[in-house]
């Protein structure tokens, strides 16, 4: 039973959002002040929504608010500090070995409980991460409108990547607002049912990030030995762990062994999977070197400085094709194909022969590299964020449609 403290609050809320039901714009000065609160868990989550927190910054009818799941606990408030954003409520949700299960329940019931203390306008989820996904279905139960940002990648496989390919589908279903990162990305969602007329494609915010972040990152550059090529590696997904894992880390360690004019930078995820895995393979060779995942302005610096890039990463394949870096992804499939339709990006799988042979084709090879690192973006043009904050304020400031308060901390 709630206090009356928080009976008291529950009502002050309640009138809040009466008062604002019934007021309307009567000009551009005289705004409905919104609230949009952010739901970020993850490191990419994070990169991917800062720009939008920044523009929403400059708007006046923006109430911002940060909820950090905290899927990633370090990595996740690095780049947080680096853009200069700070959580307004810290679920702390992560918890060594989780399981899906018991992270999506403890996601639920600390969801529900924020989004009624908080009483957003608005929620913003970004990607396919288990905290989007919890994200979007305790919001479609309190009945607030729910903004998909990066809406409509798909592989087709609901169990490949897994769990992301499920998260993503769900999230979409239940989004008011659909921000498309690409035109193929749209026709996956009007393939989907979607009404047109909720999806925007803004690019992909992703671009907005590394733009600013490659104005400020040169000094965080990567030490290379002279005469050496540097090759960067991503390596986490959840559907490689074991057997795939395993034949990625031999093909990396069998290049370093005969190509003594390339070294390997590594920053390992903390899943246990990943970093046991990766120390027993990879360790104590001269030339592998492995680390603790790098701050997000070292990262970029670092991809700048490669001379290719080996990633299961879908932000990778979105980032290092601006940076005019060759990517070969160690997936089967991929949902972001218009880099590889562009040539910059291609996939090698996790096959020990395709990943070698493609890497050392790259390295011997100067038209087949040339061909690949050609910094072409099919993903943006560095307003993706503007754009989004454009599509809300039209919506939400010219039509003041709050939802339905069902209940209050």
């Amino acid at each position: 039973m709630m206090n009356q403290a928080e009976h008291r609050q529950e009502n002050s809320l309640l009138k809040d959002r009466l008062s604002r039901a019934r007021r309307r714009p009567a000009d551009a000065s005289d705004h409905v002040v919104q609230t949009i609160l952010f739901v970020v868990g993850t490191r990419p989550e994070a990169i991917k929504m800062a720009p939008i927190i920044l523009a929403c910054r400059r708007e006046p009818w923006v109430r911002i608010r940060v909820l950090a799941t905290a899927q990633h606990r370090e990595m996740l408030d690095q780049v947080l500090e680096v853009f200069d954003v700070k959580a307004d409520r810290d679920l702390n949700i992560m918890r060594e070995n989780q399981t899906l299960p018991e992270l999506t329940a403890r996601l639920m019931i600390a969801l529900d409980d924020a989004f009624a203390c908080e009483n957003p306008d608005v929620v913003l989820g970004q990607g396919d991460t288990t905290s989007v996904m919890v994200a979007a279905l305790a919001a479609f139960y309190r009945g607030i409108p729910f903004g998909h940002v990066e809406s409509g990648l798909r592989t087709g496989d609901l169990a490949y990547p897994f769990p992301e390919e499920m998260n993503r589908v769900v999230a979409g279903h239940l989004a008011r607002w659909h921000f498309a990162p690409t035109q193929s990305a749209r026709a996956n969602l009007l393939a989907e049912g979607i009404d047109e007329a909720r999806i925007t494609v803004t690019g992909n915010t992703v671009i907005d990030a590394l733009i600013e972040a490659s104005k400020r990152c040169d000094k965080h550059a990567p030490k290379i030995s002279p005469g050496k090529r540097l090759v960067l590696v991503t390596a986490h997904r959840r559907e490689n762990f074991g057997g795939p894992f395993g034949e990625i880390c031999r093909a990396i360690r069998y290049l370093a062994d005969v190509r003594n004019d390339v070294e390997f930078l590594y920053p390992v995820h903390p899943n246990p999977n990943v970093r046991d895995a990766a120390i027993a393979l990879l360790g104590k060779h001269p030339r592998i070197h492995l680390c603790d995942p790098m701050e997000y302005l070292s990262f970029v610096a670092a991809m700048k400085s490669a001379y290719f890039i080996l990633s299961d990463s879908g932000g990778v394949q979105e980032e290092a094709p601006a940076l005019g870096k060759p990517v070969l992804v160690l997936r089967g499939e991929t949902e972001r194909p218009e880099a590889v339709n562009e040539g910059v990006v291609k996939l090698v799988g996790t096959d020990f022969n395709a990943i070698v042979s493609e890497s050392l084709r790259l390295l011997d090879d100067s038209h087949a590299y040339q061909s690949m690192a050609r910094g072409v973006s099919p993903y943006g043009d560095g307003h993706a964020s503007q754009r989004i904050v454009d599509v809300l304020a039209q919506d939400l400031v010219a039509h003041d449609r709050p939802h339905k308060v069902m209940n209050a901390c």
